[in-house]
């Protein structure tokens, strides 16, 4: 079972990008973060509309260079650029959806939610400081319960990972140590010596899964469509919470999406007493001024139905659909800058 939904997933995203290629079918790329909800948003909308969406689900870092390549009409990104970078580039972007990064274990015994862990006990795990699970701060953490004397396996992003700038964001913003000898990006030299990497975050899901005593950190859709066991983390309210929509959405509630240039915000550590603190938004990236203007006008359409349609399908999968005061913000201060 432990890849039933990922390969379900790509069947049925595969299967949108076979058949009948029309002129008007959407080509796009990058971020695995949000490809659940890609998928699930491009069935319904190829049964609605007809049209299809070809979406190549290779990481943050994929998703930029294909859309600077331009052999496809939007880049996905959970990395978001830099106003220079769009500026340089000509490209707008905006975020399309909002979710959260889960730390994910394989622990015999334990149910998900049931151990707790701060965020600078999880970057002395990352650091490779904390090595067995029985350690005296991770027992401090969760009295009562019998902790096994069993090795941690550090599983990450092998390939470049917009989930892996937002935990490595949160990991910067909870441990001093962590932000000076290791940092936050897209791809960063790992420094504990147990790091195993898997590509993409259905890689690193598979691996948590294969390998005992291991800790990895994944979407929230492959958590709960995988059952994976993950770890109740301690917000900046001093608050342990669980992973869902509920408290993704609560991190996103204070978020000045215009504070930055490409609305680039940070949502990790957010305040408030239900705030999930590895929260993100997933970026799309398009140009200004597209080569196949057409092909543009589709990748609008698709999300403009998304936005508006596609609510009930993302918070099925535990995502937070963006609320209709910022997609209305978003059609009138970034799509207007893209020609048509």
């Amino acid at each position: 079972m432990k890849r039933t939904f990922l390969k379900t997933v790509a069947v049925a995203l595969a299967a949108l990008a076979t058949g009948s290629a029309f002129a008007a079918d959407i080509t796009g790329a990058g971020a695995t973060f949000p490809f659940p909800m890609y998928a699930k948003w491009a069935e319904a909308y190829k049964k609605e509309t007809g049209v299809g969406l070809n979406y190549q689900s290779i990481g943050s870092s994929g998703g930029i260079r294909q859309i600077r390549a331009k052999t496809v009409a939007f880049g996905a990104s959970d990395a978001p650029l830099s106003g220079a970078e769009l500026d340089k580039d000509g490209m707008v972007q905006f975020p399309a959806i909002i979710g959260g990064t889960v730390p994910v274990v394989n622990l015999d015994g334990f149910k998900p939610g049931e151990l707790r862990v701060t965020g600078p006990v999880l970057a002395e795990m990352y650091l490779g400081k904390i090595t067995k699970w029985n350690d005296a701060k991770l027992a401090a953490l969760n009295p009562g319960k019998s902790l096994p004397d069993q090795n941690i396996t550090i599983v990450h992003r092998a390939d470049g990972s917009g989930t892996t700038f937002n935990w490595t964001d949160y990991l910067t913003s909870v441990s001093k140590e962590w932000a000076d000898t290791v940092g936050k990006g897209a791809a960063v030299k790992w420094p504990a010596p147990s790091s195993v990497g898997g590509k993409g975050n259905e890689g690193v899901a598979a691996n948590v899964t294969r390998v005992k005593g291991a800790i990895g950190y994944v979407e929230y859709a492959y958590v709960k469509k995988n059952h994976m066991t993950f770890l109740q983390l301690q917000n900046a309210d001093g608050k342990y919470v669980s992973p869902d929509d509920k408290t993704f959405a609560s991190a996103a509630a204070s978020a000045d999406w215009f504070s930055v240039p490409g609305m680039g915000i940070s949502m990790v550590n957010a305040k408030g007493a239900d705030s999930w603190p590895v929260s993100t938004a997933s970026f799309i990236l398009m140009y200004k001024d597209p080569a196949d203007k057409a092909q543009s006008a589709e990748v609008l359409k698709f999300f403009d139905w998304a936005f508006k349609n596609g609510k009930t399908m993302a918070s099925e999968l535990d995502y937070v659909p963006l609320p209709d005061s910022l997609t209305a913000e978003i059609r009138s201060k970034v799509w207007s800058q893209i020609k048509k």
